[in-house]
């Protein structure tokens, strides 16, 4: 089963939800796309959303923009994703012939974007792109894959999208390579410098493909890094 632990935070003055799963497409099994039912399980309306943010332009992280009837889930949002992923992943020529599930890839990403271009704002490297939601550059899985730190209420969360789909391989081994990387050499200095930061300043994570609700703590380990869920004593592990 793909997990994907979508992000809503309620800022009081605005509600912002990071990614959003992978919509009417079945590529992953029939497990994926519902999203809209779990926000409505959590009382949260769809309409109410005033910002979508996404890490990235792959098929599991754009794909629930836009519903079965072609009309906008979130109506009133405002979009946010990086120029790079939006440009590559809607143009036919730019994705390598040999990209795993390429058809999948190209025609959710053209499905979802293209409709609400008019609405995307795209953000750079170090952006604060709405208030307490800063965009920090961790490419390499895409083109411009990013991750967002995250202030509110006086606390701080760092959002890590795809920065690593496993807490155990692609911790312990963070530059192993991933298929579905644009360039898994990049990803890897990405992973390892953005795991770094957050280790050293103990800063929270989520991670959209870690088991529910993937949040946690990460530490450095040998050549890599230990993941903590949420709950764990990071001090079990001994000298890091």
């Amino acid at each position: 089963m793909l997990e994907q632990n979508i992000l809503v935070v309620n800022f009081g003055d605005r509600v912002v939800l990071f990614d959003t799963g992978m919509g009417t497409d079945t590529l992953f099994g029939d497990s994926t796309g519902k999203m809209l039912k779990t926000l409505q399980a959590a009382s949260i309306d769809p309409a109410g959303v005033d910002a979508v943010v996404m890490s990235h332009a792959h098929i599991d992280h754009c794909g629930g923009l836009i519903g079965a009837d072609g009309k906008r889930n979130f109506p009133n949002a405002q979009y946010f994703i990086g120029e790079a992923d939006f440009n590559y992943w809607t143009d036919d020529a730019k994705i390598p012939a040999n990209y795993p599930a390429r058809p999948h890839f190209l025609d959710q990403a053209r499905k979802n974007l293209l409709p609400v271009q008019d609405s995307i704002h795209f953000y750079k490297d170090n952006e604060q792109i709405l208030p307490g939601v800063t965009a920090l550059s961790a490419p390499g899985h895409t083109v411009s894959h990013t991750i967002f730190m995250i202030d509110a209420g006086g606390k701080q969360l760092c959002y890590i999208g795809d920065l690593a789909h496993h807490p155990v391989l692609l911790l312990e081994h963070p530059r192993t390579q991933f298929a579905y990387d644009t360039d898994a050499a990049q990803s890897a200095e990405s992973r390892v410098r953005m795991l770094g930061m957050l280790a050293s300043n103990r800063i929270p994570l989520l991670a959209y493909h870690f088991a529910w609700p993937g949040i946690g703590h990460v530490a450095t380990h040998n050549d890599g890094f230990v993941y903590f869920p949420a709950g764990e004593q990071m001090e079990t592990v001994g000298e890091l």
